[in-house]
């Protein structure tokens, strides 16, 4: 077995990085987050990227401020599929926990769908707790391009930053 590193670096994502986010989801999921990258301009979010050594995104995900007042909600994190497991969804988590404290924050929140195991054993290792949960909706591009509502039930985390 050989052991890789990789050298990640964070950084904001741009209107750029998205003709190389294609593993994140459908060209509709990412028009979606060009409408967020809007948000960044007000200071509304924060939408991160972490990038390989050659600077293309490996993961990305957002920090909303507009949720709940006083709080950085993570919402949109995605890892590469084929680099998933690696280390790098915690390094996602953790620039984005920075972020928030860098607003003189000190609660962070997400929700992830009760289907997803791996994503909700991540987030408790890195000290998230379940608090509520409750169902969400959002479109959602199917394989014939048409746009369809995808419902799910997800578990609401909240971690205090200190």
């Amino acid at each position: 077995m050989i052991d890789v590193v990789l050298k990640l670096s964070v950084r904001d994502l741009a209107h750029a990085d998205l003709a190389s986010c294609g593993w994140a989801g459908s060209d509709h999921h990412l028009a979606g987050v060009a409408k967020q990258l809007e948000r960044v301009r007000t200071g509304e979010v924060d939408y991160l990227a972490v990038c390989s050594a050659t600077g293309i995104p490996v993961a990305k995900g957002g920090v909303d401020y507009q949720v709940n007042e006083g709080v950085g909600t993570l919402w949109q994190l995605a890892v590469h599929p084929a680099l998933q497991s690696c280390g790098i969804g915690t390094f996602l988590v953790e620039a984005a926990e920075l972020r928030i404290r860098s607003r003189g924050l000190r609660q962070a929140e997400l929700a992830v769908e009760e289907g997803n195991p791996r994503a909700h054993a991540l987030y408790e290792r890195l000290g998230y707790v379940a608090y509520d949960r409750r169902p969400d909706s959002w479109d959602e591009q199917a394989p014939d391009g048409s746009v369809r509502r995808y419902e799910a039930m997800c578990v609401l985390m909240r971690k205090e930053l200190s």
